[in-house]
This record gives structure tokens, C-alpha cells and sequence, in this order.
């Protein structure tokens, strides 16, 4: 155990002198790729109004994925109704869709258990 704590240490130890060497160049690099996305002057009150309207944008958005929202629900149903007339195609896409899901659901509840089954807790 001492010589795992030791290795990790020096993992540590080496990512640390690293980021030392080379973190100021990738931070101006990034900035320097990314200036279109900077606003000037970057103050405080600008990120403050920033996050505002972002927020505000999202909130207004509501509506528009309320609406996307139930014409999927009504084309489900329309699909069900003519489900006679269903293709192979089709009922495979939908199979594929809820596998996916059910993946996700799945990858969503090991994450959230902090990978507990492996011993490591996050």
C-alpha cells in the first residue's frame, strides 16, 4: 500500500511540474484560438449580464420545445394508431431508440454511484 501512496505521489509530483512548464502556453494558446468568443472588456458586470441573458434566452426557447415537444408526442401516436402499416424499418429504428435509452439510463446510474463497486468513491 505505502508503494502505491508513493507512486501516486510521484504521478503527482510529475503532473504538477508539467502543467508548471507548459500551463501558461496552453492557457494563451487556447485564448489565441478562442478571441472570436471572448467579449471585451472582460469584467465582472459583463459575465453577470452575460449569464443573464443566456438565461433569459433558454427561458424564452421554452415555448418553441414545448411545441416541438407534442408534435412528436402526436406523431407517436398517429404511429401507433396506423400501427398495421408499420415497416420492419421502422420498428427497429424505434427498438435501437429505447435500447439507447435504456444504455444511457444505465451509464447514468454507475456514474451516479460514484463507481462504488469498484472501491473507488469520487
Amino acid at each position: 500500500m505505502a508503494s502505491k501512496i508513493q507512486q501516486l505521489q510521484s504521478k503527482a509530483c510529475q503532473a504538477s511540474q508539467f502543467l508548471s512548464k507548459h500551463g501558461t502556453t496552453y492557457y494563451k494558446q487556447l485564448l489565441e484560438q478562442n478571441k472570436q468568443h471572448i467579449v471585451e472588456p472582460p469584467t465582472v458586470e459583463k459575465c453577470n449580464e452575460l449569464s443573464k441573458q443566456l438565461l433569459y434566452t433558454r427561458l424564452a426557447s421554452i415555448p418553441g420545445r414545448y411545441e416541438s415537444f407534442w408534435k412528436e408526442v402526436d406523431s407517436v401516436k398517429h404511429l401507433w394508431r396506423n400501427r398495421k402499416e408499420l415497416k420492419v424499418e421502422d420498428a427497429g429504428i424505434a427498438a435501437l431508440f429505447g435500447l439507447e435509452c435504456f444504455a444511457w439510463y444505465c451509464a447514468g446510474e454507475i456514474v451516479g454511484r460514484g463507481f462504488t463497486f469498484t472501491g473507488y468513491y469520487v
